[in-house]
């Protein structure tokens, strides 16, 4: 099983940057796609960025030239460089990956339990 570990939230005002970190720890065979999700009060959780083994990148339209997602696969942990941060991109944001435990059998989804980002105007 996986186990992801997140941390970097916090309270900002609109202009400032954070960084977002995802640690993944377990047994496992291979992490595949990494990504974060955010979700604010009252919505549906919503993509924010993704990240393939590849370094391939997929990004919500309303953060991208803001964002920029990467991953250090040497310790499992992918991050979210969040520039220039808006008042709309007040959520809680959750990581997550789809990862093999082996090569023979499909693979699963993890979760992180999510951490808060919030910004004032």
């Amino acid at each position: 099983q996986v186990q992801l570990a997140e941390s970097g939230g916090g309270s900002v005002q609109a202009g400032d940057s954070l960084k977002l970190s995802c640690a993944a720890s377990g047994r496992f065979f291979r992490l595949n796609i990494l990504g974060w999700y955010r979700q604010a009060p009252g919505e549906q959780r919503q993509l924010v960025a993704t990240i393939t083994p590849t370094g391939i990148t997929n990004y919500a339209a309303s953060v991208k030239g803001r964002f920029t997602i990467f991953r250090e696969t040497a310790k499992n942990t992918v991050y979210l460089q969040m520039n220039n941060l808006k008042p709309d991109d007040t959520a809680v944001y959750y990581c997550l990956t789809d990862w093999l435990k082996s090569p023979l059998v499909p693979q699963s989804r993890t979760w992180g339990q999510g951490t808060q980002v919030t910004v004032s105007s």
